[in-house]
């Protein structure tokens, strides 16, 4: 990936993070009607995203599970976040509409799919479209 490239996903999530948290509502848990809530995970540095069915349905929010492959996991490239600092993550879905960021290191990149040496279990959904928006809600970029 060029150098011009990596910044392309935070420049998505800038425009994008305003459709999440609606250009006056703060995506906190204490917004009443937020599209977005915002929950810390306790023991972490690391936030729940939970949408409303009609936000992630605006946003067309995609999930898949996580493949074993005889040396490794395997996930779709789309559900890949390069944060700001270049490392990886994929939001995980513990419950419907719920996700939360979580750390994996890329072993290859074959067309469409990532290895993992680490991350989740395999059969753990995670999302594969909406990922940048996602992060935009959790970062709080767009408020």
């Amino acid at each position: 990936m060029t150098h011009r490239m990596r910044w392309l996903p935070l420049v998505l999530i800038v425009g994008f993070a305003a459709t999440v948290t609606g250009c006056g509502g703060g995506g906190s848990e204490e917004s009443g009607n937020s599209p977005v809530s915002i929950y810390e995970v306790a023991g972490t540095d690391l936030s729940r995203v939970e949408l409303t069915p009609d936000a992630a349905k605006r946003l067309d929010i995609q999930t898949a599970a996580v493949a074993e492959n005889g040396s490794g996991k395997v996930v779709p490239y789309s559900a890949v976040l390069y944060s700001p600092d270049g490392d990886t993550w994929v939001y995980v879905s513990p419950k419907p509409l719920a996700f939360v960021r979580e750390k994996v290191v890329i072993d290859a990149i074959e067309g469409e799919r990532a290895f993992l040496s680490t991350g989740p279990a395999a059969g753990t959904k995670v999302a594969t479209v909406g990922v940048a928006e996602l992060f935009g809600a959790e970062s709080g970029l767009g408020e």
